[in-house]
């Protein structure tokens, strides 16, 4: 079956970036002149994504203004004869059917999936993270596990492999290789640091999932810190079925981190006509 739905949860607090996501959301801060969400948004439909269902809160309207149309701003465009600009703008929301639900439960990663049980029916379906954001030339992170749920027609989790460092940083897997990039799923170690990691491969970013992991999220107990957990759900589901990762191919940001958005940001820029020339002097002059 095609995967048509994209969940994108976007209804965190966006605490590591305090005081700037104060009266803002975090998945609106902009990577040069676009906000990292829109970048996620164009992830998936690059990959065949027609359904857009975001999981917003309360303070996180401006993200749905964001995909919707803006008729003063396009007529003034319009008028000032800014056509490219315009059609930039409007675009925006011609991309997808978006759907916008409010969160509403347990905090944790699992409640804004379960949050979307009735618009998802028995399909499957992908869950992308507002913040995660990969850049591949050759082909979208989703893509690329969208041709791995094709092949093994179960449920795919995303990762990528790290040093000694990462195993402190990620979800670590534990499972057994079957392909060149990817691996069955055992179980998911958190953060074990290098002496109790079971492999390099960290989970990350995004999921293709099959309808059943509604039933087992509504009855996963809440777990660390009192949350739902996505990944308890997943372990659970694991027991009953097989579940696989692949090995994304592409460069990683974790816009979440104040580092990873600056390195997004100097690494887009480098990428520009109009920007990489005078970035570049201004990077060699520094001492």
């Amino acid at each position: 079956m095609q995967i048509k739905k994209a969940i994108i949860p976007v209804a965190g607090a966006g605490t590591r970036f305090l005081p700037a996501t104060k009266a803002q959301p975090k998945e609106m801060l902009p990577i040069i002149d676009k906000p990292v969400v829109q970048y996620i948004v164009e992830e998936a439909v690059a990959s065949g994504i027609e359904e857009i269902i975001l999981v917003t809160g309360s303070s996180k309207r401006s993200i749905e203004d964001h995909f919707d149309y803006n008729f003063e701003l396009a007529a003034l465009l319009k008028k000032q004869g800014k056509k490219k600009l315009w059609r930039e703008i409007k675009d925006i929301a011609d991309m997808a059917n978006f759907t916008y639900v409010r969160q509403k439960g347990p905090y944790g990663n699992g409640t804004p999936v379960l949050n979307c049980r009735h618009l998802i029916g028995d399909e499957p379906f992908a869950v992308i993270w507002g913040d995660d954001l990969f850049v591949d030339k050759e082909k979208p992170r989703l893509k690329q596990l969208m041709e791995a749920y094709k092949k093994y027609s179960a449920p795919i989790l995303s990762c990528i492999e790290v040093n000694d460092e990462g195993t402190t940083k990620y979800g670590v897997i534990d499972g057994v290789q079957v392909d060149k990039d990817v691996i069955q799923v055992k179980n998911i170690v958190e953060k074990p640091g290098p002496k109790r990691a079971p492999s390099h491969w960290a989970s990350i970013g995004a999921y293709i999932l099959t309808p059943d992991i509604f039933e087992v999220l509504a009855k996963t107990k809440l777990g660390k810190d009192g949350e739902l957990w996505l990944v308890d759900a997943i372990f659970a589901l694991a027991q009953k079925r097989p579940i696989y990762a692949k090995k994304i191919k592409g460069k990683f940001y974790d816009t979440g981190s104040k580092l990873g958005w600056l390195k997004a940001n100097i690494d887009f820029a480098l990428e520009r006509d109009d920007l990489k020339d005078e970035l570049k002097k201004y990077l060699k002059a520094l001492k």
